[in-house]
Formats: C-alpha cells, structure tokens, sequence
C-alpha cells in the first residue's frame, strides 16, 4: 500500500506517526518484492560451454573465430581512419541493424543500433524473418557522411537508406529508395560520383529458372539521397556462368583498386551451396569479368560429418586491415551441431584475404575452417569479453537488471523493449501483453541470442498468476511459428509449470501446440528457471530454493530451432516471456 493512498480523513495523526515509524526499509524491500501478476526477473545468467573453445585454447597472438556468435548474419564493415564499424542483419528484432565498433578487427564493442526508433523501424506486424534484410555500412570521405542502407521488408518501405556523421551519435530518419530488388550496396567513386548497386528479378519474361536473379547498378545523387532515374542497367546476368544455371546472385559490393573496379557477390543461396564469388571491370558500370578462380570462398565441398565444421560460408564483404597491407573480410557462416541443427544462426566470421594477385582470395577460404586466427596486427592484446568489449569463445553474461538502461544484447521482436521493460533496483518487471508468442504482433518478451551449440540460460521470476490466461516464464524461439514455452501459469486455485512445444503444422500457416509436460507446484520463495543444451538436447528444469533443479523435461529435440525444419533467417531466440493471453492448458 502506498502512503498517498491513505485516507488521512479517517486516519489520526498519532496513529499516522506509530504507521510510519513501523515500517523498516526491510518491510518495504518486501513489499517491492511482492510477487504479482506483473512478473520480476533477478539474476540471470547466460553461460556457454561449447567443446571446441575448451579444445582450443588460444595462445597470446590468436583469437576466435567467429568474431560474433549467435544470430548476426550478412555482416558489412567501413572503416574511417582506425575506427572500423560493422552491422548486421535484424529482421524483425527491435531495436535493429546492431552496430559494433572496433580499432583492431579483434575487440569489438557493441555500440548501439542503428534504428532504434519506431519511425525508423515499422515492423509490429511482420514475421520475425522479414524486416530488416542485408544491411550496408559504408564511409562516404567526400561528404565525411556514414551510411547504412538496407531492404525493410515491411512497413511499406523497401529500400532505404539513413545517415550520419558520427556512429555513436545516432542516425537520421529513413530515405525511401525508388527501386525493387534487395540488399542494395553503394559505392562512392575516387571521383565523388556515386552508385547503387543490388539484387533483382531478372526482366519481365527472361526468367530462365527458379534462382534465377541479377545484379544491377544505378547512379546515385548524394545530394538529393535518391537513385538518378533512368540510370540503371543489369551488370550480372545469374551469376558466374549463366549456363550451369546459379541461383541467387545477390549481397553485391564494389570496390576499387589499381584503377579497375570489382564487384563481389554471393552465390549459391544463403544455405549449403553458398559461396562468394568476385567480378571486374574497367568501368563501374561494367562490363564484369568473373574470376576464373571462383569461388573465392565456400566450405560446401568437404565432408558433412567433420569435426569442428564450418558451413554456409558467404554474403562477405571487404576492408584495408590494420597494417593497410593485408584486406579483411567479414562474412557469414554456421556451425551446426551433431544433428546439423543450425540454432546458434548465421554468425559473423572473418578471414584475411590475399590481395596480391589480381582477384582477392580468402585466405584458407577453400579449406574446411578452422576455430581461431592470428592476430591481424603484432602486439594486439585479445580482451574480448574484457573492459566493455564484445565476449567470444565460452563466456558467461550475468545481469541483475539494476543498470539504468538494458544491455544491447537484449532485444524485442516488433516494438521497442521500453514498451513493456522497466528496471529498477529490485530487478526487472515485464508488463505482460495481451499477445501470445504465437502471434504476429510485438511481444512482452526480452530476447537473448543462443550463442553456443551447448549453454545453459538461468533466470529467477518472481511471479504470481491470476488466472489461466495468464503466464510468464521463459521461451526459446526460432520463429512465431516454432517455440518453446516454459512458464508458469494458473488453472483452479493452483500454479502450475509446464513447458509447451509449438510448430507449424505441414502444408498449413496454422501452428500446433503441444503440451510436453507440467507439474503443479507450491510457491514461498521466487522460482528459478533454466534452459540447459547440450547440442541438440535441451532440457526444461527449475528450483523452488534456489540451489536444487528439478527437471521438467529432458532430451527434447531443437529440431523446431533450427532453420533446416523451421525455415526462415534467424537463429534461436532465447526470452523472458509474459502474457496475458496464454492458452496453455496444465494437465
């Protein structure tokens, strides 16, 4: 009860004197701490426990590869000076297109999102897998301008692009582009002049075959932020070789170097075919040469089964290291697990590329990949996971939600965290929304990418539903459409836990839900939730003291978080979950 809802009418003052004196700041800790229907999160953990990290251990000149692990795919990458940038692919995640900084391609810092405001981003009714597709970062030095542009698969929107000056400081609001296609690229030339290039459907009528797609380049006026009408023309037909019938040529950048101009693609899709593959001309606007050696980098020729794979490798993209001698490319790969399950996602890989010839070449881009690098630059110290830097290899983040604002790494799907987030002293509550997870519209749910094939994901809730229909707990989630629940809820006068499997239903846009198990339980203290893998096993346990686990279920399969059975781009999204709309039924 709060003092200002007294009624000091029926209260005398003396009677007001002994209430207050009475109540000790340890009372009143108790009180913030009472559960409710409104549910509060304390002392999360997040540790990952891969075998291949303890297997190889780095020495002083080596760190991880990938460079960032768990769902951050189609990476691109500038550099103005010795400050490097690279973003992301965000979907429908909100606050979207994660931007990092880094001085040495080794330590990175998350410094934020590129679109972080609903008038930038337009995605509250969109599936997780549309939204944001393939973002470019890129430094324009004629204008000391950054931008980032992108294809918004919703909202109306299409291509854009925004901008800056200073990364740390924010960015402007969407410029619609007035061309079709996605995953636009610009380039700005020595001379200033600058041009757009992106994936396309070939024209109407001269489509060959199922993949079939083309590259086209438009001039762009930086003045006005708008493509020059009538400019553009198609510089890639298919791919390499137009007659052995590639599929998805797209992810295009262009770079210049010794006078001539190189275009570099994907190819072969974005799954086990992928490859990147490069092209040059004299001339901008082509006519493009392929390379008679591409691919420049893939990983789909070697064996499925081996050890420590690699795989999907492509959609790269190029910049001067450190030493201004040796380049660097950034690009996305998976690591399956056993199953070749892809839940951790496409991460972001890196790898030096030979430049000593005519045609850049990943250095040991055509070898099955291995765990770690060299440093690219003598005397680099690894802090990852050290002084605010981006963590890497095994690695356990903990929060107690008592900083001022959220971690980046925590994100929504489809509105803003602040919508349904507030912190406090006492932990983290999460006003519940009227929306099941189930459900095409922005949840009360606060994600955290799966980072590791095996990793444990713990949380203590203090929470007391008030009726069936309401539930929080926690869920993993590949999509809208393939989740698991694992929550506590209500049914009669009793709480109940149970945990819930969700997956679309063959050749339907309905989504089965089965009920995998539940338990009834008695609450004194806050419930302490953990989602354990090991590969492609997951297991459901909690604690009622805080010390001991009980499993509510174990070897369930993460075949419904993985792209291969659900489909889609993202990688499993691990959360802490509230509705008021559970249909969840208890047994």
């Amino acid at each position: 009860m709060k003092l200002t809802q007294l009624n000091t009418d029926f209260i005398k003052l003396p009677l007001l004197l002994v209430f207050l004196a009475a109540i000790t700041p340890s009372v009143i800790g108790q009180k913030a701490n009472k559960a409710t229907n409104i549910p509060l999160f304390t002392d999360f953990e997040y540790q990952g426990n891969d075998k291949v990290y303890k297997d190889y251990p780095l020495k002083a000149d080596e760190f991880y590869n990938p460079i960032l692990q768990g769902c951050y795919p189609d990476p691109s990458i500038t550099r103005k000076g010795e400050d490097y940038y690279l973003v992301c692919s965000s979907f429908a995640m909100f606050p979207g297109v994660p931007i990092f900084h880094s001085r040495d391609l080794v330590n990175w810092t998350q410094i934020g999102h590129v679109l972080d405001r609903k008038s930038q981003l337009i995605i509250h009714d969109c599936g997780i897998s549309a939204g944001i597709y393939a973002p470019q970062i890129i430094y324009n030095p004629h204008n000391d301008y950054f931008y980032m542009i992108t294809t918004q698969i919703a909202g109306g929107i299409g291509n854009m692009v925004v901008k800056t000056k200073d990364p740390l400081q924010g960015w402007g609001e969407v410029i619609k582009l007035n061309f079709n296609g996605i995953d636009p690229s610009l380039f700005f030339d020595d001379n200033g002049k600058a041009y757009v290039v992106h994936n396309d459907a070939p024209d109407r009528g001269k489509e060959l075959y199922n993949g079939h797609r083309v590259i086209k380049i438009w001039e762009y006026d930086t003045q006005s932020d708008k493509i020059i009408p009538g400019s553009d023309q198609i510089i890639v037909d298919g791919g390499v070789d137009l007659s052995k019938k590639p599929i998805w040529i797209e992810a295009p950048h262009i770079y210049k170097k010794n006078n001539k101009y190189y275009l570099m693609c994907a190819e072969g899709g974005t799954g086990g075919w992928h490859s990147e593959v490069i092209f040059v001309s004299d001339h901008p606007k082509g006519p493009y040469t392929p390379a008679p050696g591409n691919p420049i980098l893939t990983q789909r020729h070697f064996a499925r089964d081996r050890a420590n794979k690699v795989d999907w490798a492509g959609h790269a993209d190029l910049v001067p290291g450190p030493d201004n001698k040796t380049y660097y490319g950034v690009f996305l790969a998976v690591r399956p697990n056993e199953k070749n399950r892809v839940n951790t996602g496409r991460e972001t890989f890196i790898l030096p590329v030979d430049w000593s010839g005519e045609f850049p070449v990943f250095v040991n881009g055509l070898l099955p990949m291995e765990p770690k690098l060299k440093m690219p630059q003598a005397g680099t110290e690894n802090k990852t996971g050290k002084e605010g830097f981006f963590p890497n290899g095994n690695f356990s983040f903990c929060d107690n939600f008592s900083a001022n604002k959220l971690d980046y790494r925590w994100i929504s799907l489809r509105g803003p965290r602040e919508d349904f987030c507030e912190l406090s002293k006492h932990g983290l509550k999460i006003t519940p929304f009227p929306v099941n997870i189930k459900e095409v519209k922005p949840t009360s749910t606060l994600f955290h990418r799966q980072m590791h094939n095996s990793f444990s994901f713990t949380v203590s809730m203090n929470y007391l539903p008030s009726s069936e229909k309401d539930l929080a707990g926690l869920v993993a989630l590949q999509s809208e459409s393939y989740n698991y629940v694992f929550g506590l809820t209500k049914k009669g006068k009793d709480y109940f836990l149970l945990l819930e499997r969700n997956e679309r239903k063959a050749r339907s846009r309905e989504t089965s839900s089965s009920l995998l198990a539940s338990t009834k339980i008695e609450l004194k203290a806050p419930l302490r939730l953990k989602i354990t893998a090991r590969g492609d096993n997951y297991e459901f346990s909690y604690s009622l003291n805080g010390i001991d686990f009980v499993n509510l279920a174990e070897n369930i399969s993460g075949d419904i978080l993985s792209t291969d059975v659900a489909g889609g781009f993202t990688g499993c999204l691990l959360g802490l979950y509230a509705t008021t709309a559970n249909d969840a039924v208890p047994e």
